[in-house]
């Protein structure tokens, strides 16, 4: 299976249309439609996204070993030290930051993430 048929996987596990899809990544249908038919490759900024919006596996999504979606403790230690050797400053800074953060600092962070939360629902 090639990485387009993976994510053509993903986004039907997911119930999403080609547009909900591309939407959650920043991408046009027809771009998303042009990776799942193998006219265009992904790049990896694609991947990454994908893997960040619907919590999939980036091995999975670029080899096809393993399961399709992260979902444990293994997993998100996994993803933790994949976002620690990648590309995104911000999110390594975030961690780095938890690491030094007092108590109070945790539960305003939790506070927020709690917001935030509510909003989705």
């Amino acid at each position: 299976m090639t990485q387009g048929e993976r994510i053509r996987e993903v986004r039907k596990a997911l119930g999403l249309t080609l547009e909900k899809f591309g939407e959650k990544i920043g991408m046009k249908k027809n771009s998303v439609s042009q990776i799942e038919n193998g006219k265009n490759s992904v790049t990896e900024q694609v991947i990454k996204s994908i893997c960040r919006e619907f919590n999939v596996d980036y091995i999975w999504l670029t080899t096809g070993d393993g399961e399709m979606f992260v979902d444990t403790d293994d997993d998100f230690i996994e993803r933790i030290d994949r976002i620690m050797v990648g590309e995104d400053d911000a999110r390594k800074n975030l961690f780095k930051a938890l690491l030094e953060a007092s108590d109070e600092d945790i539960a305003a962070f939790q506070r927020i993430i709690d917001l935030f939360a509510s909003k989705k629902d």
